[in-house]
């Protein structure tokens, strides 16, 4: 795949993605792809704490939780987000940062399960706000 998209994944979408018992998950699909090079992932370092965070709070094995570490350290592309760059556009200050990284690393999209986002109505400063599926069938191609 040439198409070079870039995009941003919430929280929500790896802990989906890891307590899932589900082979087709959407969210397991959109880290499989990312691994396989579909897209370029890009992360902050308050989102990879974030996630290692949560996925400890949900109890997801301490080796798992490393190994994606390790797999974001290699795989993913690291933003830089200084503080005067995120807005408060949202309630939660977490999120604010989320939507500062995908702008920040000028990111199609921003992947997230998460309600605080539907006040940005789908799209903010040119990044379009999406869940798992529709993502997943912009990989697929099923918009073309």
């Amino acid at each position: 795949m040439t198409k070079s998209i870039r995009a941003v994944l919430d929280t929500n979408v790896f802990v989906s993605a890891a307590l899932s018992k589900s082979p087709t998950s959407p969210t397991r699909e959109a880290l499989e792809r990312w691994k396989r090079g579909e897209f370029i992932l890009l992360i902050c370092t308050p989102l990879a704490e974030e996630i290692a965070e949560k996925l400890q709070d949900h109890s997801v094995d301490e080796e798992k939780i490393v190994a994606l570490v390790e797999t974001l350290a290699v795989l993913a592309e690291w933003v830089e987000v200084p503080s005067e760059k995120i807005e408060a556009l949202l309630s939660d200050p977490d999120d604010n940062v989320i939507v500062a990284c995908a702008v920040e690393g000028r990111a199609n999209y921003l992947v997230t399960y998460d309600p605080h986002f539907d006040s940005l109505n789908g799209e903010y400063r040119g990044v379009m706000v999406l869940k798992a599926i529709p993502f997943l069938e912009v990989l697929r191609g099923e918009n073309d």
